[in-house]
């Protein structure tokens, strides 16, 4: 069932963001005069289609079916990408046949420079939008709730944090010589804007300023080691209770909160858990709230670091609540989009270059963003259509790169054409289309191995 999850919301998502950039072409490419043959979702040979001219249909669409103005909507094979053939363009399709006569007035090559840049730019232009209401709606309806703490109430033992001489009751006053006033900033510093580098953590503990030093091989990339921190007033609430466990024999509910185990009193879900990995097959003391009522009994963890039940934690703690009204939210939308779309990834792409960030670990293909897809959609909807945004600023920027066969390669052929007042000849925009085409298509095939082998 997970499996289907995990498929579902990567096609929902994947449908989304092709739909929105393609529909940019096919737009942009209908209002400028010229004909659009094909939108396509996925790659590939075509499954089935729709167009005017006969209807509803399964498989390869006949080649001498004249559509005219009309277009042909299809869905391929692979839903990994998809494309608008815009008539008398070479792009993906590799159809070159109309080099052999003369410009038709509704085709691409026939409109001026400024038309055919409008067409090309108008895919990334639709995605950048797309990511700009996602966030002015995120802004204007959700606001931001941010953890108005930075003091931390848990670290994990044998963690990042733990090795580094970091403290339960420590307040983090800045990460890098940069303030911290909210936990947010914490995860943001450390997984974000600091990601791959060594940090400089200045804290407060007994009132007195205590700095620690974490060297960048220790947090190259997230996730390889846990960084281990957690503020207090974390609450692990009892979700799920497996029949015939340790946990169910001793009448621990769903919706149980466990206070107490072991004779420690608890403010962190992580600690639960290592202290009931530290008890394994030992009897100990457990006691947990149920409607405010205190309920203890003694429970002996199992072999396999459990005692059969299903948590998730629960902040009930300081909450800082940031509403923007109609026009605030502009402003903060626009910031977003910069320095989710534009600062973090050029950022990325140089700590990347400069060995910072190991290239295989830090690009993800398909399987990642399909799993990415179905956690965020986890965390309900707003945390999804966030994603989103943040996929489609992704996407705008990769495709106004200037490389062949995107949109950004396109796009430095006209400027080429606009400086000369000839176009590149079509011969040599084959050669770039094939060759872009062919490193995009080895990429692919590189991410999509490297998220295999990266599987658990």
């Amino acid at each position: 069932m997970e499996i289907v999850n995990t498929i579902f919301y990567f096609l929902v998502v994947i449908g989304i963001l092709v739909f929105i950039h393609e529909f940019g072409h096919f737009i942009a490419a209908r209002l400028c005069g010229m004909r659009a043959e094909i939108f396509a979702f996925g790659m590939g040979f075509r499954l089935f289609g729709y167009n005017k001219i006969n209807g509803f249909s399964f498989g390869k669409m006949d080649e001498t079916l004249e559509l005219g103005d009309h277009t042909d909507y299809r869905v391929c094979a692979f839903p990994i990408g998809g494309f608008v053939k815009v008539s008398g363009m070479i792009d993906e399709s590799m159809d070159k046949e109309f080099i052999k006569s003369e410009p038709k007035p509704w085709e691409y090559r026939s409109k001026p420079v400024w038309k055919r840049m409008i067409v090309i730019t108008a895919g990334v232009l639709m995605n950048i939008l797309l990511a700009f209401l996602i966030f002015y709606a995120i802004n204007f309806i959700k606001g931001k709730s941010l953890i108005d703490t930075t003091t931390i109430g848990y670290v994990q033992k044998n963690s990042i944090s733990y090795e580094s001489g970091l403290k339960a009751g420590d307040k983090i006053l800045s990460i890098n010589n940069k303030e911290i006033k909210y936990w947010d900033d914490i995860r943001n510093s450390v997984f974000i804007d600091n990601m791959g580098e060594s940090m400089s953590i200045k804290v407060l503990r007994n009132n007195q300023e205590v700095s620690i030093y974490i060297p960048k091989e220790k947090l190259s990339i997230p996730g390889d080691r846990d960084l281990g921190l957690s503020t207090s007033s974390i609450t692990p609430v009892i979700t799920e209770v497996t029949k015939e466990k340790p946990a169910e024999s001793v009448g621990i509910q769903k919706g149980d909160i466990i206070t107490n185990f072991a004779g420690e009193k608890i403010v962190n879900t992580q600690q639960l858990i290592d202290l009931i990995k530290e008890y394994v097959n030992k009897e100990t003391e457990i006691i947990w709230s149920r409607n405010g009522q205190l309920m203890n009994s003694k429970i002996k963890p199992l072999g396999d670091s459990t005692i059969g039940i299903g948590i998730s934690s629960k902040y009930e703690g300081p909450i800082k609540e940031i509403n923007y009204s109609i026009f605030t939210s502009i402003p903060k939308a626009a910031s977003d989009l910069y320095y989710y779309g534009i600062e973090i990834f050029f950022k990325s792409i140089s700590k990347i270059i400069k060995g910072d960030i190991p290239f295989k670990k830090a690009i993800g293909g398909p399987i990642k963003i399909a799993q990415a897809s179905a956690q965020s959609a986890e965390g309900g909807f707003f945390t999804f259509i966030g994603f989103v945004a943040l996929l489609s600023m992704s996407l705008a920027v990769i495709n106004i790169l200037p490389f062949p066969a995107l949109d950004g390669g396109h796009f430095v052929l006209l400027i080429i054409e606009g400086v000369f007042q000839r176009p590149v000849p079509f011969k040599v925009q084959e050669i770039l289309q094939k060759v872009g085409f062919a490193i995009l298509i080895a990429f692919m095939l590189f991410v999509l191995y490297n998220d295999i082998i990266s599987l658990k």
